[in-house]
């Protein structure tokens, strides 16, 4: 559910890198607004620089000019110690290759950042969570031993077991067959509903942004077009 309440501002936002030729734009002067609760896709083809806009989105790359704000925050205005606890406090993250630690279980990827919070409760919470995302029979399970969909499952629950106000994903289900991939957009879809988060979706999947409230076109660094759709 949607809110008058601005999750995220962005703010002339500019990236530019040296090159052999000098200097590559490669976001330019990008502006936009999101409410609370809404659901946001970018898009936009290889190269157009929705997953760098992502990544200072999430305060994990900085721009050369301009301002995002989350949660009425200026990120950039934290240092790099304040942008984690950050993160930690407001983010959850789905990346496409799952980012899950292959020395942990699904339980102990689940727990993790409750445990970095300090939370007594980690891990009731992570085992109601995994049992949500139908994997409470392989709580026990090293990343090497589920699938491909059992890994983005527990990388799922690993980012909602917090219950973050804002969720980033970044090609989610890029490293997916299209039925496994169908299953995991059905379930992040459904977990972001529940908890209300503020979900922005880099993808170049077309029928997964239609999902969305609204979709954001990048292409060359510019934002080309902002739809709200029915």
């Amino acid at each position: 559910m949607e809110s008058n309440k601005a999750a995220i501002e962005v703010k002339h936002l500019t990236k530019r890198v040296a090159d052999a030729t000098g200097e590559l734009s490669i976001l330019n002067g990008i502006d936009f607004t999101a409410q609370a609760g809404q659901t946001l896709a970018i898009v936009g083809a290889s190269g157009s620089g929705k997953s760098t806009l992502l990544g200072i989105l999430a305060g994990l790359d900085t721009p050369t000019e301009g301002k995002v704000l989350l949660d009425g925050v200026d990120i950039f205005d934290l240092t790099e110690d304040g942008r984690a606890q950050f993160r930690k406090e407001k983010l959850g993250f789905v990346f496409q290759s799952f980012q899950l630690l292959m020395h942990l279980n699904a339980l102990e990827n689940v727990m993790l950042p409750l445990e970095l919070r300090g939370d007594k409760q980690a891990r009731a919470k992570a085992e109601k969570m995994l049992e949500h995302v139908g994997l409470g029979s392989r709580l026990r399970h090293y990343p090497k031993f589920l699938s491909g969909g059992e890994q983005q499952r527990v990388a799922l629950a690993r980012a909602f077991v917090t219950e973050p106000p804002l969720l980033f994903a970044d090609e989610p289900t890029g490293s997916l067959d299209a039925a496994t991939g169908e299953a995991i957009i059905n379930l992040m879809f459904t977990l972001n509903r529940e908890r209300g988060s503020t979900l922005v979706l880099v993808t170049h999947d077309l029928s997964i942004a239609a999902r969305c409230g609204r979709v954001l076109t990048i292409s060359a660094g510019h934002l080309r077009s902002d739809t709200v759709n029915a």
